[in-house]
């Protein structure tokens, strides 16, 4: 495996508070356009290790590199937006479509062009609605313009902490198709947590197995979840 295909990687990761481990000794990569899925049972650590991937929680031993760069190198800010994050449920700013979009960007001294937001917001399927005012959005449209607020950032990853699981089964297969999209056509790289092990297996390149805090399996979609 050529070295550059790796973008993210983690090194003995984990994270204690008081005397309760969150996640222990997490060991793994994520390669350059990958979907991988982190599936385990509730309380087994894969939200807590998702915090971890980009420093809103602060690990308590190992580290992760970033394109070979130890992130505890960048400032978080910076880490944040190379290393973006879609939450379950979508946390949007009041206002429009538009003003959502630009925050980003804005936070660093760039404006995007009217042009630039069009095709941003076409490219997750809400062609034309820069001005909507986010209150009249549905619950699967909000969690586009998310996923459209993390990639007005330029991410080089993007952690996605079950992003349909508040959805619709039309709005769950919409997102689904828009995540795969990202990897086929920006090569971003994708590491998502999720409940629904069929979702996994739609979605994976790789699967990680957490239980009570450890990766007990990782490997191809196919290993993993036929084990």
């Amino acid at each position: 495996m050529p070295s550059d295909s790796i973008i993210l990687r983690a090194e003995a990761l984990g994270r204690t508070v008081g005397e309760k481990v969150l996640v222990e000794n997490a060991s793994f990569h994520v390669l350059h356009g990958e979907i991988l899925t982190v599936v385990g049972p509730s309380g087994s650590g894969k939200t807590s290790l998702l915090r971890l991937l980009n420093r809103l929680d602060e690990p308590s031993n190992g580290t992760v590199y970033l394109q070979e760069v130890d992130y505890r190198e960048i400032p978080p800010r910076q880490l944040r937006r190379r290393v973006g994050m879609v939450m379950q449920r979508p946390f949007l700013f009041p206002g429009t479509i538009a003003d959502n979009l630009q925050f980003g960007p804005a936070q660093r001294g760039e404006q995007m062009t009217t042009a630039d937001i069009e095709k941003l917001i076409a490219s997750v399927g809400l062609p034309g609605f820069a001005d909507r005012n986010i209150a009249n959005l549905s619950g699967g449209e909000a969690q586009r313009v998310s996923f459209a607020r993390a990639l007005a950032n330029s991410p080089s990853v993007l952690l996605l902490d079950e992003p349909t699981s508040a959805l619709d089964d039309a709005a769950k297969v919409g997102i689904e198709k828009l995540i795969r999209q990202i990897g086929d056509e920006r090569g971003i790289s994708c590491v998502m947590v999720t409940h629904d092990t069929s979702q996994a297996a739609r979605l994976a390149n790789r699967v990680l197995v957490m239980e009570s805090g450890k990766i007990a399996r990782q490997g191809t979609a196919r290993e993993v979840l036929n084990a």
